[in-house]
């Protein structure tokens, strides 16, 4: 009985209205003929380019084994490029490592995994999955390779180690900043929406761990349209992090490639 209904579903697939369906699907949500459905997840008006730095990332994790920062990592690195209010808007256009393997060796270096138990490109093909999808929307990211590459050109433009260390503000065991004083070095590059993330570590410390650029659809800086989401649906997201209070110090850790979640012993 099983082999006759699993040769009617193999038929019913090979039908040419079936096969044609789903080629058109995918051919659509590629070129940006979406329909009614898809529509809506391209309504999207502002992206987050999120960087992280590593040092605090260790921080936000509740196991130490789950974190490791390869040794050739000494500076900040992406986290994501998240198109606001939506994600995993399509199952329909998976990503494979031949997509991105003429930038796997910039990747590796500026968009690493820092858990010990998912690889780089587990971590990748996630961000496409959950992300890229919806941010292909537009034509210069409308496949893994050009969002990646759109990613790697962020990061570049977006160079925050150097300007931090350029106004004295360096990775410190024992110096804490004030988002006022971090703030003044980042507005003129980053104008004044982006946000200065922390995390609470074991010791009850605000520890700095990431930065939210917004940008608009052009990928220019800024947008006005942040305060746009009402906070429900599909474009909710958890983060581990929150806003680094205005009023009290904060950390940022150096980076111990051997001790990642203990770089101040």
């Amino acid at each position: 009985m099983w082999s006759s209904v699993l040769l009617g579903l193999f038929l019913l697939l090979q039908r040419p209205e079936f096969t044609s369906t789903q080629e058109v699907h995918w051919e659509d949500y590629k070129y940006g003929r979406q329909g009614v459905e898809e529509k809506r997840f391209c309504s999207w008006k502002c992206i987050l380019f999120t960087l992280q730095w590593p040092g605090g990332f260790c921080q936000s994790l509740d196991q130490e084994d789950l974190c490791q920062i390869p040794p050739s990592i000494n500076n900040w690195t992406i986290h994501g490029l998240w198109p606001l209010k939506v994600f995993n808007c399509c199952t329909c256009w998976p990503m494979f490592q031949s997509d991105v393997q003429e930038l796997e060796a910039q990747l590796d270096e500026l968009w690493p995994s820092l858990l010990t138990k998912k690889s780089s490109f587990h971590f990748w093909r996630e961000e496409w999955g959950k992300h890229g999808v919806c941010a292909a929307c537009v034509e210069g990211m409308n496949s893994p390779l050009r969002y990646f590459q759109i990613c790697l050109k962020l990061r570049e433009q977006f160079d925050i180690y150097k300007w931090l260390q350029a106004a004295g503000i360096t990775p410190s065991c024992h110096r804490s900043y004030k988002v006022a004083e971090v703030d003044q070095v980042l507005v003129p590059h980053l104008g004044d929406k982006h946000e200065i993330q922390c995390v609470t570590d074991s010791k009850g410390r605000e520890v700095w761990f990431q930065v939210k650029i917004p940008l608009s659809r052009n990928l220019t800086l800024g947008c006005d349209h942040l305060g746009d989401d009402d906070g429900s649906g599909p474009g909710r997201r958890w983060s581990p992090g929150h806003p680094c209070p205005p009023d009290v110090p904060f950390y940022y850790l150096p980076i111990d490639h051997q001790q990642p979640t203990r770089p101040c012993g």
